[in-house]
């Protein structure tokens, strides 16, 4: 597992050099110095809990872009339990746990469960013809590496998930890939 911690940031920066990311790439780096410290990405992960919060996550102080170029405020989805994954096109974990979390945002209804992209929008409107999902995407661009950091996320790495009860309270974060079953549970579990 530390081996794929150390090789997946260099992999994912590799795939991004190939795929015309290298703008995007750089900005989100800010330098060759940041390159070392690239998102790592985790191949499974645990839900842990957060630190303890007694109201909404600063998160719902926010708007992102949605695909249509229009801005939707997080506060939106206040009032409802929300499964927030943030994601990017060019990371393969944050694409192989897709069609996952679609199933999962299918099942559980009750539940919002929303991508965030730290990628830029023609990016993502690309990625969904290849591989469509049924829940809403917002695009963060870079500054979503801060907001993942202000939730926990140290280390800004990618996919990262973090489960908010309806009063916008984070319960859980998965940083790596999710488990379904796993999540599954906890949301079952959360909505008892």
């Amino acid at each position: 597992m530390y081996a794929d911690a150390i090789i997946w940031p260099f992999v994912a920066c590799f795939l991004v050099m190939f795929m015309n990311r290298r703008n995007f790439l750089a900005h989100t780096l800010n330098g060759a110095g940041a390159l070392l410290m690239a998102p790592a990405v985790v191949s499974a992960a645990s839900i842990i809990a957060p630190a303890v919060s007694t109201g909404p996550a600063d998160i719902y102080q926010h708007s992102f872009t949605d695909l249509n170029g229009t801005d939707t405020p997080f506060s939106a989805w206040l009032g409802k339990p929300v499964v927030l994954n943030f994601w990017a096109t060019w990371c393969p974990p944050c694409v192989k746990e897709m069609p996952d979390l679609d199933a999962l945002h299918k099942k559980h209804t009750g539940v919002s469960f929303i991508g965030l992209a730290i990628d830029t929008s023609a990016n993502v409107r690309k990625f969904l013809a290849k591989v469509p999902v049924s829940y809403p995407l917002l695009v963060a661009g870079h500054g979503g590496i801060d907001l993942m950091r202000s939730l926990g996320n140290s280390r800004g790495g990618l996919p990262f998930t973090v489960v908010f009860d309806a009063g916008g309270v984070p319960l859980g974060q998965i940083l790596g890939v999710v488990h379904p079953e796993e999540l599954d549970a906890f949301v079952v579990n959360m909505q008892l």
